[in-house]
């Protein structure tokens, strides 16, 4: 079931469908085989203009509308999680900060090279001690004479290992924490006093990796700190609903494709001389999958309409993050189920999407704190 989409967007979707399956589809099982993302993945995908894509024009980026970045999320979630956080590296967080709260030194230092992928960014939050407390993290920046001293453990912190650039949020007043004492700060790779000293691969896919980074007495200089000093805090919630909607879309698109390949699957295997498909049991599998992905496009979309009407959506895009990463965990589930034991063999895309989509319910915001930011509204 699609829901009914702008002609411009819907023509899109029919050009991504394509990339998707034609040139990405490949570039995903090599992926999976190699456990590493070719260069020319992000080749194919500077030459298609999908990098940057909501980059200003101005530094070289697409310009284009947070509907028309999730549909391309929507649609690239259907081959390799792996697609989706190209497009987040090149159109997320750490270039949209820089692009919006960085000096004109900053941006003509990082811009161009993030948003074309010759440059890769990381965001350094998440710590031992605080995760979705973000206002909880320990480490420190010290004034010095010629900049800011920081010292600090980071963990959890995707793709560090990687970057070229880190966006570092560190405690500048420990009295006043997320009203006005956590600073942004901008650290090269290689900076002295950086370290990364562990890289682990999580439940999902082999390239998608998180570190753990320690900076002791790591030197860098004023003109590191992104925005104003403070700022940091209001640096790293900017990109909450935009982050949320995109999350939502990627688990539709997902949920999508595992829908199709377990419907496929019902029809041409057998038992007992009779297709799955002709199984109550697997009919009410797909049914509740169809119903569930449905509900979770439909709040998806509206919400989406609302954002770009200009409208206050409230806590809604908690709700559609919460309601999309929920609904695809329970559909991947039954696609495993209907898929027996084909569902379980490495290499089936069936299995590679059950282990990524995990991460949908506890990055970026887990559905725990979703539920307690959308309670907030309801009881005021």
């Amino acid at each position: 079931m699609q829901l009914e989409i702008t002609p411009e967007l819907a023509e899109l979707r029919a050009a991504l469908r394509r990339f998707t399956t034609e040139v990405l589809e490949p570039l995903a099982l090599e992926i999976d085989q190699t456990g590493e993302v070719p260069t020319r993945a992000w080749d194919v995908m500077r030459a298609q203009g999908y990098l940057g894509m909501r980059m200003p024009a101005q530094f070289g980026g697409g310009d284009v509308d947070l509907s028309t970045y999730c549909l391309a999320l929507e649609e690239f979630s259907r081959s390799h999680r792996i697609f989706t956080l190209m497009l987040d590296a090149t159109s997320g967080l750490n270039p949209i900060a820089i692009a919006k709260f960085g000096t004109p030194a900053q941006q003509e230092r990082y811009l161009d090279g993030l948003c074309t992928g010759r440059l890769l960014a990381s965001f350094a939050l998440t710590e031992p001690g605080a995760g979705s407390d973000a206002q909880a993290i320990s480490t420190k920046a010290e004034k010095t004479l010629t900049g800011w001293r920081l010292n600090g453990r980071k963990h959890y912190i995707s793709g560090a290992h990687q970057a070229d650039v880190l966006l570092v949020m560190a405690v500048n007043d420990a009295e006043k924490r997320s009203r006005g004492g956590i600073s942004a700060f901008l650290v090269d790779k290689g900076t002295p006093g950086l370290t990364i000293t562990r890289v682990d691969t999580t439940i999902g896919s082999d390239p998608i990796k998180i570190c753990e980074l320690t900076f002791e007495d790591c030197e860098i200089p004023n003109s590191a700190v992104l925005g104003e000093v403070g700022q940091g805090f209001k640096i790293a919630m900017s990109s909450l609903v935009s982050g949320r909607m995109g999350i939502a879309c990627s688990c539709i698109g997902a949920a999508d494709r595992l829908l199709e390949m377990s419907a496929a699957y019902a029809r041409e295997r057998h038992t007992f001389g009779k297709p799955l498909a002709e199984r109550q049991a697997i009919q009410w599998m797909l049914a509740d999958s169809a119903t569930e992905l449905a509900q979770a496009r439909a709040l998806t979309y509206e919400t989406l309409r609302q954002i770009e009407a200009g409208e206050n959506v409230g806590a809604a895009a908690s709700m559609c993050k919460l309601a999309a990463s929920e609904m695809v965990g329970r559909v991947a589930d039954r696609a495993v189920q209907i898929h027996g034991g084909a569902g379980l063999v490495r290499g089936v895309p069936v299995e590679r999407f059950y282990r990524d989509i995990r991460h949908y319910r506890v990055g970026e915001g887990s559905s725990e704190i979703q539920r307690m930011l959308i309670a907030r509204e309801v009881l005021g």
